[in-house]
C-alpha cells in the first residue's frame, strides 16, 4: 500500500501488471525477499481473482526467501526495497543465533502464506538466496531451502519424496573399490576434452528440462 501511494495510487496495481504480463508471454514470476506474509497474500488473492475475471490460468509465482544474521545484511536487503517490519527485524537481530532465527520465522512465513492462499489456484514456487559472503548466511539458505521445500511438499496433501541421483562421477576419479581406490587418473586430453563435452551436454539437458517444465518467466 505504502508502494503504491507513493506512486499516487490508493490501492496497488502489482496483481494488473502481472496479468498484463501474462498476456504478453510471462510463464512465471519471481519476488524479491518476502519478509512480510500480508502483503504476498494479499498480491496472491488479487492475482488470482483478477485472472479468474479475465479467464485467464495464473502464472506461477516463485517466492524468494533470504535468511539474515547480520545488522549490516538486514541494512542492505532493506536497502534492495525488501520490507521488512521492524519488530522482525528487532526479533532477527536480538537473537541467540540470528540466522536460526531467521530461517524459523521464513519457515512461518510460508506457512502463512500457504494457510491463507490455499485454494486461490495460483501455483507457488520457491527460491532461497544468499545476498552477502558470510558463510553463516550462505549455510542458511541451504538449510531454509530443506525446510521449505519440506513445507511446501506437505502442503500439497500427497505423499512425497525426494531422491538425489549421481550424474556423473567427478572427472578423473574412478572406482571406489579395489586397487584403484578413490584414485585420481591423469586424462589424457582427448579424453578431457570428451569429458568436458559430456559435462556440457548434461548440464544442457537438466537446464532444458527445466525450461520445458517451468517455461519461461519474467519477473514480477
Amino acid at each position: 500500500l505504502e508502494a503504491a501511494q507513493q506512486r499516487g495510487k490508493t490501492y496497488p496495481t502489482e496483481h494488473v501488471n502481472m496479468v498484463r504480463k501474462i498476456k504478453a508471454g510471462a510463464k512465471w514470476f519471481i519476488s524479491q525477499a518476502v519478509y512480510d506474509a500480508e502483503p504476498t497474500i494479499r498480491l496472491l488473492k488479487d492475482y488470482a481473482t483478477l485472472c479468474k475475471q479475465k479467464c485467464i490460468i495464473p502464472s506461477k509465482v516463485v517466492l524468494t526467501f533470504a535468511p539474515v544474521s547480520r545488522k549490516k545484511t538486514m541494512t542492505f536487503i532493506k536497502w534492495l526495497g525488501v520490507r521488512v517490519p521492524i519488530e522482525t527485524e528487532e526479533l532477527i537481530l536480538s537473537a541467540e543465533k540470528p540466522i536460526e532465527k531467521s530461517i524459523e520465522y521464513l519457515c512461518d512465513v510460508l506457512r502463512e502464506i500457504l494457510s491463507e492462499c490455499a485454494g486461490v489456484g495460483v501455483p507457488l514456487g520457491i527460491s532461497c538466496e544468499s545476498v552477502s559472503i558470510f558463510k553463516s548466511e550462505i549455510d542458511g539458505v541451504h538449510e531454509l531451502f530443506r525446510r521449505l521445500q519440506t513445507i511446501m511438499l506437505d502442503s500439497s496433501g500427497t505423499p512425497w519424496k525426494v531422491q538425489w541421483v549421481e550424474v556423473m562421477p567427478p572427472a578423473g576419479k574412478i572406482g571406489d573399490d579395489g586397487d584403484d581406490e578413490g584414485a585420481l587418473v591423469a586424462l589424457d586430453p582427448s579424453e578431457k576434452v570428451r569429458t568436458l563435452l559430456l559435462g556440457i551436454m548434461v548440464g544442457t539437458a537438466t537446464v532444458s528440462l527445466g525450461v520445458i517444465l517451468g517455461g519461461k518467466g519474467k519477473r514480477a
